[in-house]
């Protein structure tokens, strides 16, 4: 490029060879970034906010009232750490590397480990449904080896939610994590051509809350503008969000910060007479006493029913952990847990080339796993103490086990709750969904 476009930036960027892009202001040679180049032009220094780009010092002060970067009101549903679970001072341990660990270490982690894991159910049966508001999208032939994998998911969890009740009107349902809120886009589609079937009416009463901790691009949730249909999406992280400033949640899904927020929010709930009775779902048989939905007492309001797609156990934290009691009763505690943590990985990470469940011809599906789930970065300390096989046996153990405490927690507030494998190991390795309905 021998010279600048046409209302652009005049200052060569030597690292691309070429000048800079950036629009300038009329009768300007330079944009705003390079705007020193200029003879007489104020010093540009980084913004103390957000040290990705600069502003005029001069302009300082003002700019520091509408940076982006700026720490802006905290929303009424803000509480800080309110689902962070008590410090008990376990979440201060220093965390120790498997590498540093000798063999007789980690050889005394694996017997606390099998001792823990006694008379746990440890066969998960298969569970591959699916739902036919994703089957025109899943047939499209348009659609990438990834965005077919994410297609799977979503169907076999609508299938779920379908084959215990929870799909129904006049509900909220609450997906956390949402992203771009795909889920709750099907969830939506599947309600309204049932019911335009049905009736052929409209969708009515029907509430979506979205939270995601990040930026999303390409949402879909703006799209949905039907009356009666309410999206709502909150930026925050889970651990600061009080649902009960927000909107009562109803069927839900949602690991552990999400079961916190949903059932451990301290608030208020007036007792208005006996807890409401929950929906039969079809093939269930009638029984001596009815299925009851939590009565008065912490937490937002009845939840029907959770699904969580479980993912990424190597990055659990003893303080949002939901089973610590469940762990305390067979003698393990915050150390014993962070290792089980790290050693979760070796079931699905840091192994691909001998993993024979592993997706390994789409390498573009395998660099997104990658970016997923943590490599196992002391696979190297075990080699020669265990094998491939017996590292992946250990793998699913550790995840098993810190589930079963997920299981204990939901059990002890009232729920029936078990983990099935949702979708095959060639979709995702991360395949297991965690169910509960009161």
């Amino acid at each position: 490029m021998a010279a600048p476009l046409p209302g652009r930036c005049g200052f060569f960027v030597e690292k691309k060879k070429r000048f800079c892009k950036m629009i300038v202001a009329r009768g300007n040679v330079f944009c705003g970034e390079h705007a020193t180049q200029e003879e007489g032009s104020c010093r540009r220094i980084v913004c103390p906010l957000d040290p990705k780009h600069t502003v005029s010092e001069d302009k300082l002060q003002k700019h520091l009232k509408k940076c982006n970067s700026r720490e802006k009101p905290k929303p009424a549903y803000y509480v800080e750490n309110i689902n962070a679970g008590a410090a008990d001072g376990g979440e201060a341990l220093q965390q120790v590397s498997l590498c540093d660990l000798s063999r007789t270490q980690l050889q005394s982690l694996l017997d606390r480990l099998k001792t823990a894991a006694t008379g746990l159910q440890c066969d998960i049966e298969d569970g591959f449904l699916s739902h036919p508001v994703v089957q025109e999208e899943l047939d499209d032939p348009r659609n990438g080896d990834s965005a077919h994998k994410h297609l799977k998911q979503q169907s076999s969890l609508l299938g779920h939610m379908e084959a215990l009740g929870l799909l129904g009107r006049g509900r909220s349902f609450v997906e956390f994590g949402a992203g771009r809120g795909k889920l709750s886009h099907w969830i939506h589609e599947a309600l309204r051509r049932r019911d335009a079937l049905k009736t052929g009416e409209d969708l009515e009463d029907l509430q979506f809350l979205l939270v995601e901790r990040s930026s999303t691009r390409f949402k879909v949730d703006g799209k949905h503008q039907e009356a009666g249909v309410q999206f709502q999406r909150l930026q925050v992280d889970i651990q600061h969000l009080d649902l009960s400033k927000g909107r009562t949640p109803g069927a839900s899904g949602g690991p552990d910060l999400a079961l916190r927020c949903l059932l451990d929010t301290p608030g208020p709930r007036e007792e208005s007479g006996p807890p409401p009775k929950r929906l039969k779902t079809s093939g269930e048989e009638d029984s001596a006493e009815p299925d009851l939905v939590p009565g008065p007492g912490p937490g937002p309001g009845p939840v029907l029913g959770v699904a969580v797609a479980l993912c990424c156990h190597n990055r659990c934290e003893w303080r949002h952990y939901v089973g610590k009691e469940f762990f305390l009763q067979r003698g393990i505690g915050a150390e014993e847990f962070s290792a089980f943590c790290r050693m979760s990985s070796w079931a699905t990470c840091g192994m691909r080339p001998t993993n024979r469940d592993a997706p390994s011809q789409d390498p573009a599906n395998q660099s997104r796993e990658e970016e997923e789930h943590e490599p196992a970065e002391e696979r190297d300390a075990v080699s020669g103490f265990l094998s491939v096989e017996e590292r992946e046996q250990v793998g699913r153990l550790c995840k098993q086990l810190i589930d079963a405490g997920r299981i204990h927690f939901l059990q002890e507030r009232g729920f029936n709750s078990k983990l099935t494998r949702y979708v095959s190991s060639q979709v995702t390795l991360e395949n297991v969904l965690l169910t509960a309905v009161p």
